[in-house]
């Protein structure tokens, strides 16, 4: 069974509409939530639900009450990493796919993951290159 990703507030609407012309199954925050709504509140949510946050927020991980509703709700995250446009960012999170799916296989919730785009060497050599997810907490 593929992942359901559920994109943060934080990558806009592009972000996940690349994700879903991709063929990637999405859910958006704005779908479900408002935007004021506390971080920890659609956690909760998003754990029950068993879908994959996908996040920019690399801070999230040094906030305690966030960081705790992570591993209270058996939460699985990703950060996206980088500073790039949104679109940018979408495609080559959509180029890592594969390795992103092999990750999740091998990593049970509660977790924080890093997904990282590929170096500028690696697409001048190779365009649709993949970039690479690491472990980010528990460490």
């Amino acid at each position: 069974m593929s992942p359901v990703f559920f994109t943060d507030r934080d990558l806009g609407k592009r972000f996940p509409q690349i994700l879903a012309a991709a063929g990637v199954t999405v859910e958006r925050h704005g779908e479900h939530f408002a935007d004021h709504c506390p971080d920890e509140a659609w956690l909760e949510s998003v754990g029950q639900r068993g879908w994959v946050v996908v996040t920019h927020d690399g801070r999230i991980r040094y906030k305690p009450n966030e960081l705790a509703a992570v591993v209270r709700h058996r939460v699985a995250m990703l950060v996206v990493v980088g500073h790039a446009p949104h679109p940018q960012l979408a495609e080559h999170f959509v180029a890592t796919l594969p390795t992103i799916r092999a990750f999740l296989a091998k990593h049970e919730a509660p977790f924080i993951a890093k997904v990282y785009r590929p170096s500028p060497s690696e697409l001048a050599r190779n365009p649709r290159a993949r970039g690479s997810v690491s472990l980010w907490y528990p460490s």
